[in-house]
């Protein structure tokens, strides 16, 4: 959960970008660390498997200046997407104020966006949060790949799929050109900073 400082005025919330193996989230950070340097305050943490997935997390600090006179920091981390590090995911995931689920829109990735999806809803309600009500934003992901003739799927089958139910907002991606990536991002945020502002009523 976020930690408001209301004395020094200080915020310090959390980001986790889930998904499938390979979808691309490691990928997001990557270019928000080298785009968004000016409000970059660390490094961009990486521990990866032999196969250069990341194994627990990727994590880059963002201070974002101030909003409504508060001094924002955040945080923001991916967790592994392979299946035999389910653990490594629920844990990372503790203490998320926002979700950025990031979908491959490969087709043949299909099945895996799918149980990525119902894994995240799972490890949600063992915090008891609802995915439903947690700040939530989806990013389809690898569009560009259409373009070099791979199959993929409609943004329409992708909606209709994943987020049929949850309604979350939902952002065309190509993270490797850094299409798509800072307007996810940007409206985590702003769902993250209005669910903390009707919480503590900063």
């Amino acid at each position: 959960m976020a930690v408001v400082n209301l004395k020094k005025r200080q915020i310090e919330c959390k980001i986790v970008y889930y998904g499938p193996a390979r979808c691309g989230k490691t990928t997001n950070l990557e270019y928000i660390h080298r785009t968004f340097t000016q409000h970059v305050r660390g490094q961009l943490i990486s521990i990866d498997t032999e196969g250069d997935r990341t194994l627990f997390f990727d994590f880059l600090p963002l201070e974002l200046g101030q909003v409504k006179g508060f001094d924002v920091r955040v945080q923001l981390y991916t967790v592994p997407g392979q299946v035999r590090y389910g653990s490594t995911r629920k844990l990372v995931l503790r203490g998320a104020d926002g979700i950025v689920f990031v979908a491959d829109s490969l087709d043949v990735r299909r099945e895996q966006n799918m149980l990525a999806l119902k894994d995240l809803q799972q490890n949600l309600k063992e915090y008891r949060l609802s995915i439903f009500k947690i700040p939530l934003v989806m990013q389809f992901n690898k569009r560009d790949l259409a373009d070099e003739g791979i199959t993929l799927m409609s943004v329409e089958q992708m909606e209709q799929e994943l987020n049929r139910q949850l309604k979350a907002p939902a952002f065309p991606a190509a993270a490797l050109k850094g299409a798509g990536v800072g307007g996810t991002l940007r409206e985590c945020l702003r769902l993250v900073l209005r669910a903390l502002q009707q919480e503590v009523h900063f």
